[in-house]
């Protein structure tokens, strides 16, 4: 895992838990409980939030870039590639 800052850390966390709920919610991979997507919805906001609120922290710390390769990188370690398909439709 690469370096990252406390609000990069922060941002890559809310980012995968955003990805994981959005998949729960996902009607095409969904096991047909309502309330299951309910819940992940329900959730979903509260992730979102806590999302932004790490993106304007890098900002209020003069974070001003993305670093792509790195933080594609942390993406990778934690299985984002296959979290990040089970928000798409199967074929």
């Amino acid at each position: 895992m690469p370096a990252l800052t406390d609000a990069e850390c922060s941002v890559i966390d809310h980012y995968l838990a955003v990805v994981d709920l959005v998949a729960r919610i996902n009607p095409a991979r969904s096991a047909g409980h309502a309330y299951a997507c309910l819940r992940a919805a329900q959730h979903l906001a509260t992730e979102a939030r806590a999302l932004l609120e790490a993106l304007e922290l890098m900002w209020e710390r003069g974070e001003r870039e993305i670093h792509v390769p790195t933080l594609t990188q942390a993406l990778r370690a934690l299985d984002g590639e296959r979290r990040a398909g089970r928000v798409t439709i199967p074929t």
